[in-house]
């Protein structure tokens, strides 16, 4: 190991001890609680405890994740501005998380109890099939999206810190998986905090350094304008870099894609609206929307623009690797040693805090949605409870870190298409079960099926959709077998449906 390695590695073994204090901390303050609160409220919600700036960093630490650290700069370097204008929708996400779902959400869990998105939507539409389908779902989707996750940390952490891919991935995947298993969802919100602070402090340093090195805001853009024109006498102002659309490399329908992808639809992912059932008071919820919004744009904008300031850098070369190379080379070539261990924070917070949040999650869906449901029992065995749920985290955390250790074609192209396959899952059960009396669990269960094969189908076979993504029709798709079926069939008699459509007072 070279000295400038361990230099490296300094701050991030800091940073690492400070998420270790943080999960003995939360288990702490667990133990202290657990006579006040039932286990798998405290475990799986943080006891719906959570003030409004910890809502919002960990709702931005668990949506930002590695790849926009890697794939975004990386994609905009070739592209240039125009990658940014696509970035964009990412800003409105947490707001409309919580804007839409977050109050009705709340009130509707506390009222019945449910502790998981999938728990919520069974209170709803009293089906067991529904609920053994979309936890399936989830678990497949979620453990290909932690292997995702794990592999895209491991490449970059090697990459920039010059150790194996390997190790890196035992050192930050096994502190994850600990402080997941052991403290739960409040670990997983405290430590969402403390990494969605450092992914901004991350990309500040990482900018500041490209812009003084590149000689400010000024050279670095007129160089990376100047880098991508066919001819280098023309007029600066006609580069592709300043291209709304990168010259038709993408195309407008691919822009409206962005926005139901990685904005409106964000509202049925289920690891984000899961906080919509753990803040404490309408006051924490309407602070989160604001911060969460100011946190997400500047650093989904940030990151994101920093690659096409690289493309201002005088000698900075990618010598042949694909462009998810940039910010590791960034960190490597342009960074002192403590900057760059410092840097390289950011987007190991971003893989971690996603992967905790998506592990206990799944955890949930095993423990709550499954065990629970087929032994009620141990309801009230909180000791048996609570080995059982560690097991169950231990577990799915490990099996994805040996996944990420040798992973296979079929893992990376379920985690490709798990993030549109959530929201096409669980976007209008959520919204339609919560806001449509008239909804029902065999259009809701129809809507996913086909919505799901549909989906699968477009992106196995990759049919002309002139320029649309997967997830356009998709969606479209889903939501029109949900209201027909819905429509078609009788809502069976669930004395439940009053958590969700209270009757007016005097009625």
């Amino acid at each position: 190991m070279t000295s400038r390695t361990i230099l490296i590695f300094i701050p991030i073994l800091l940073f690492f001890a400070a998420l270790a204090v943080t999960a003995v901390w939360t288990e702490r303050r667990r133990s202290r609680e657990k006579e006040k609160q039932r286990f798998a409220d405290e475990y799986f919600l943080g006891s719906r405890s959570l003030s409004g700036v910890v809502l919002a960093m960990t709702l931005v630490a668990t949506y930002g994740s590695v790849s926009s650290f890697v794939s975004g700069p990386g994609i905009a370097w070739k592209l240039g501005l125009g990658w940014v204008v696509f970035a964009a929708p990412q800003i409105i996400a947490g707001f409309f998380i919580l804007g839409l779902l977050g109050k009705k959400m709340a009130l509707a869990s506390r009222a019945s109890g449910a502790i998981t998105v999938t728990g919520l939507l069974e209170v709803r539409f009293g089906s067991r099939a529904l609920t053994v389908l979309l936890s399936l779902a989830l678990l497949i989707c979620f453990c290909a999206m932690m292997t995702g996750q794990f592999i895209g940390g491991a490449a970059i952490f090697a990459e920039a810190a010059g150790i194996d891919p390997v190790l890196g991935l035992l050192l930050f995947g096994l502190l994850t998986v600990f402080y997941t298993t052991f403290g739960g969802f409040r670990a997983v919100a405290w430590t969402d905090f403390v990494c969605a602070v450092l992914m901004i402090v991350g990309m500040v340093m990482l900018g500041w350094s490209v812009l003084g090195e590149a000689g400010g805001l000024t050279a670095a853009m007129e160089r990376a304008a100047a880098a991508q024109l066919a001819d280098p006498a023309a007029d600066l102002s006609s580069s592709p870099i300043f291209s709304p659309n990168a010259n038709g490399a993408l195309p407008w329908t691919l822009l409206f894609s962005a926005w139901i992808l990685v904005g409106f639809g964000t509202a049925g992912l289920p690891q984000s609206a899961v906080r919509c059932m753990s803040y404490l008071s309408s006051a924490d919820l309407h602070r989160a929307m604001i911060v969460s919004t100011i946190v997400c744009g500047a650093l989904m904008i940030g990151i994101t623009v920093i690659g096409v300031f690289a493309r201002g850098l005088p000698d900075f070369d990618l010598a042949g690797a694909s462009t998810d190379h940039v910010v590791p080379r960034l960190i490597t070539q342009h960074l002192t040693p403590i900057e760059a261990g410092i840097t390289l924070i950011g987007p190991l917070a971003a893989t971690m805090s996603t992967v905790s949040s998506l592990l206990i999650a799944a955890s949930s869906a095993v423990v709550k949605d499954l065990l629970l449901a087929a032994r009620p029992e141990l309801e009230h065995q909180p000791k048996v409870l609570l080995r059982i749920s560690r097991w169950a985290t231990l577990v799915l955390g490990l099996a994805a870190m040996a996944a990420a250790a040798r992973p296979f074609d079929l893992i990376a192209w379920i985690n490709m298409g798990s993030f549109g396959g959530l929201e096409v899952a669980f976007l209008f059960p959520l919204v339609l079960g919560l806001f449509w009396r008239r909804a029902t669990a065999k259009g809701c269960v129809a809507s996913i099926s086909v919505g799901l094969m549909l989906y699968a189908g477009l992106l196995l076979f990759k049919p002309n959709l002139w320029g649309f993504h997967a997830i356009v029709p998709g969606l479209l798709v889903t939501a029109v077998v949900f209201a027909l079926v819905s429509l078609l069939t009788k809502q069976h008699p669930n004395a439940k449906l009053r958590y969700f459509f209270p009757k007016p007072r005097g009625a």
